[in-house]
């Protein structure tokens, strides 16, 4: 039987709360101003988290999920584009970034390097800004990358290109869902001591202080479908890497903060995995309504775990509770009732419900706070087009939101300092 806590918990977490909002959704796209205004409110609303996507370049698409690069971050971000850089810098930079820098730039081309220097920079400062006024970056790893991106032309001996990622039939679709991701070839991973990850990690924790494992059960097991398939429903079950790759990467990188993205599937390999990482879970709290015995169902959470109110997959809480079936509605009214919630405003009473949640860390989409519907949802797995658009309007981040948002944070415990 998996235990209920892990045997660590490399991350100190505090009863604490946080927004997700990726910058690309900042008004305009990128960062500057709008950015640092985005980190001064979340210090007026009590935030101690501020939640991204992946910060790599994104496909045709605007999927982060599927970027060009495991490594280079999206020069599209940058806000001065056109600064000047210096031979030095560049120098510095391939010195300090050597194992991906130059694929970066074969694959890129001319101008590359420079990017890359300048997205740091931007990035960087924009971190140290941030962690002076209280507030913490949570990134996103993805567990494949994108079929043609510079990683795997690169490295093609890494990949099985004969399978392509994906999950079976789920709530969200009857085919499944086909990301078109080549497969690694875990072979080949253990056979270079797992480096390509060693370095993979390296990166992203030179860009945010947390890292988001998605889709965590692949390291575990994972659903390969033979390229070419129309859908996902021809693919199995094949088993992942375990533990190894963690263990490669701990013994140069030392213990990981990361969060394990435990949705889908989950059996219980997969929670010994995450315990032995000591990774906190995730908890969604739309999906826990309506059955008592759900693992989502808000009584049912773990102390060490993330609750949202939903990700970046999800519908918007507002537009979650029009859409919501009869027994989900009664039994949020049933548990807003028991918490002493004024239901009158059904999405800020469901943020208020997510951050009474036992769960250490709390987080909320900026969607939610603003109480925006269904127009305003960033993906619908297993479609492309009509995702990754959403955007912060101008002179949304109000000090009413943010004196709301602080006086819910500080009810519910969650307020730092």
């Amino acid at each position: 039987m998996s235990r209920s806590r892990p045997v660590v918990e490399p991350l100190a977490l505090d009863r604490s709360s946080g927004v997700l909002l990726h910058p690309g959704s900042l008004p305009g796209g990128r960062l500057g101003p709008e950015a640092y205004r985005f980190v001064d409110w979340l210090e007026e609303a009590g935030q101690s988290w501020w939640q991204v996507l992946p910060l790599g370049p994104p496909d045709r698409y605007g999927s982060p999920y599927a970027a060009r690069s495991a490594f280079a971050g999206w020069a599209g971000l940058c806000a001065e584009p056109d600064a000047a850089v210096s031979p030095e810098e560049i120098d510095a930079f391939r010195a300090k970034h050597g194992y991906w820098l130059d694929d970066w730039v074969r694959y890129a081309g001319k101008g590359a390097a420079a990017d890359q220097v300048r997205f740091e920079r931007e990035w960087l400062e924009l971190r140290r800004y941030a962690a002076a006024r209280g507030i913490r970056l949570i990134g996103d790893i993805p567990l494949y990358v994108a079929d043609g991106s510079a990683d795997v032309a690169a490295h093609p001996e890494l990949f099985d290109r004969s399978l392509i990622g994906g999950v079976p039939p789920d709530a969200f679709t009857d085919d499944g869902q086909l990301w078109g991701n080549p497969i690694y070839a875990w072979p080949a991973h253990r056979a270079e001591g797992y480096r390509w990850w060693i370095e993979r990690f390296r990166r992203t924790f030179e860009l945010v202080d947390v890292a988001r494992l998605d889709h965590f059960r692949g390291f575990v097991a994972y659903w390969a479908v033979p390229a070419g398939e129309p859908t996902a429903v021809g693919g199995r079950w094949r088993r992942g890497p375990g533990i190894a790759p963690f263990r490669a990467v701990e013994a140069e990188l030392g213990r990981l903060p990361v969060i394990a993205e435990d949705l889908g599937v989950i059996t219980p390999p997969v929670e010994r995995l995450r315990e032995e990482i000591g990774a906190p879970a995730m908890r969604i709290l739309q999906f826990g309504f309506g059955n008592p015995r759900s693992r989502d169902a808000l009584p049912n959470h773990p102390e060490y775990c993330v609750v949202y109110t939903g990700t970046h997959d999800n519908e918007p809480i507002a537009a979650w509770w029009r859409a919501a079936s009869a027994p989900a509605r009664a039994d949020v009214t049933a548990q807003l009732a028991a918490a002493g919630i004024d239901a009158s405003d059904p999405a800020w009473a469901l943020i208020e419900l997510a951050f009474t949640s036992r769960a250490r860390i709390a987080v909320v989409q900026m969607q939610d706070v603003l109480g925006l519907g269904i127009k305003a949802r960033m993906n619908l797995p297993g479609t492309r087009g009509g995702n990754w658009k959403w955007r912060l309007e101008p002179g949304a981040l109000t000090d009413e939101l943010a004196a709301r948002l602080r006086q819910v944070t500080e009810d519910t415990g969650r307020l730092q300092g």
